[in-house]
């Protein structure tokens, strides 16, 4: 091995939640806490959304949502009514972090980092991630390690199989199983290949906060009190803690190590049913209304008397019916930012069930992003710092519900993730980070190694 592999690693791991890390369980956390103290560490500010698809490629990339033209793990792809479909890793057209270092001359390793399904050539190997259909597809770079992961793992899973059901000991073996895979693949290829880039990210912690959030958290208005599943989520922050120590002992002591989340997590408080509200406030017009809840591509509307229309997901999208846009729009494009502006108001003076603010945000791609690529949506909605969720589906008899219209889940993202950066060649200093943004991982990054960073990135060189 050389004197220094993996020269850099980054240790990902999806949703989890600063408050947890450097609070709650820090004194549960000893590999966790031991980098903090040697480094820095602090809240990373996610992008708008706070979303898996696209965070993980604004973090690698170093562009936003708008420059990579992903709004959400589904996006329009054409103006039609139903065109949203899911946006897998040929949706970037930017080079990311192992790309840079690639050309570069180094060698990486990528293991299930979102955005690189379908595989692409890399210098070095690449798994792809939680967007591979199954293993019956190719999911590797180059395509016979395939072969060599289910040999070493002949029940490698690519996720946490219906990890939104109540076949709650079914999906926590599933999700130690995940895990367990992810670090142990990485320790394999860095004895085999010695690698000067490794990069993996275990999308468990992510799974085990939508499944297991209610009876950890009084906050919940669902919580779940006595319940078996208690100390379900700290006992797998403990797991993950012991896996990033043993991963440690297979690195080089010059290593440098970067812990990281994409966004962080919350209690779910509720939903707001955002086609109700746009029906209710004249936006949106069905020629027959559901007797039950159900989505609203299987619904016929009324484009003609039609402006606007949502989407559900952790956050809302709001999309409006243009004239000349849209292949039914009635709204002039002369009129159109003046309907925007009025909608975006409307929506802030919604409030929960009780009456009380929603803090409802409603964000202007072209307002908040370098540039709107693709297809973006004409408004992308925070309900009370994504305290709620955006449900899509119509058919209900009020503005909010308790559950997903999707599926069982107990946790909603939030908008801060962490970072633990410990570089071993500066002297300990335990200091936390402030004003860190996802943007800022690559720029940090390159120029710690004196790699020129492509032009025109968003983020910052972080002091840490």
């Amino acid at each position: 091995m050389t004197s220094a592999s993996p020269k850099l690693i980054i240790i990902g791991l999806d949703c989890m939640e600063p408050s947890l890390v450097f609070e709650q369980w820090r004194q549960d956390l000893p590999n966790l806490s031991r980098l903090m103290a040697q480094g820095s560490y602090g809240r990373l500010e996610s992008s708008i959304p706070a979303i898996t698809v696209p965070a993980w490629s604004c973090m690698t990339s170093g562009r936003d949502p708008g420059e990579l033209g992903i709004y959400g793990f589904r996006n329009r792809r054409d103006r039609t009514y139903n065109s949203m479909g899911i946006s897998d890793g040929r949706a970037v057209k930017v080079p990311r972090l192992w790309d840079i270092l690639g050309e570069a001359g180094w060698t990486v390793a990528t293991i299930s980092v979102p955005g690189t399904s379908p595989p692409y050539a890399v210098n070095g190997s690449l798994v792809s991630c939680f967007l591979t259909p199954s293993r019956e597809v190719p999911f590797t770079h180059p395509p016979e390690l395939a072969a060599q992961i289910v040999d070493w793992m002949p029940d490698f899973l690519m996720d946490v199989p219906d990890f939104r059901s109540d076949a709650k000991d079914e999906i926590l073996h599933h999700l130690y199983q995940l895990c367990d895979q992810r670090f142990t693949l990485a320790e394999k290829l860095i004895q085999r290949d010695a690698p000067d880039f490794l990069m993996l990210v275990d999308m468990g912690v992510d799974r085990i906060h939508h499944s297991f959030w209610k009876p950890m958290d009084p906050r919940h208005p669902q919580h779940e009190p006595n319940s078996p599943y208690a100390n379900a989520i700290h006992d797998y922050y403990c797991h993950v803690d012991r896996r990033v120590g043993e991963l440690l002992h297979h690195c080089s002591e010059e290593t440098i190590v970067l812990v990281v989340s994409d966004h962080g997590a919350r209690p779910l408080m509720g939903g707001i049913c955002l086609n109700e509200w746009l029906i209710q406030q004249g936006y949106l017009v069905l020629k027959e209304r559901p007797t039950e809840p159900t989505p609203l591509d299987q619904v016929e509307v009324d484009w003609s008397q039609t402006k606007a229309w949502g989407a559900g997901g952790y956050y809302g999208r709001v999309f409006l019916n243009v004239k000349g846009r849209e292949p039914e729009g009635v709204i002039p494009l002369a009129e159109y930012e003046q309907t925007r502006s009025q909608l975006a108001e409307a929506l802030t003076q919604l409030t929960d069930p009780a009456g009380n603010s929603l803090n409802i945000k409603p964000f202007k791609p072209q307002q908040i992003y370098q540039k709107v690529r693709g297809i973006a949506p004409d408004l992308l909605v925070y309900f009370d710092d994504l305290a709620w969720r955006s449900i899509g589906s119509v058919g209900y008899d009020s503005l909010y519900t308790t559950d997903n219209d999707t599926g069982a889940d107990d946790a909603n993202h939030a908008q801060y993730g962490l970072m633990i950066f410990h570089d071993p060649g500066r002297p300990p200093s335990g200091k936390q980070l402030e004003g860190a943004q996802i943007y800022d991982i690559l720029p940090t990054l390159l120029d710690r190694f004196g790699i020129t960073p492509p032009v025109g990135l968003r983020g910052k060189v972080l002091n840490c």
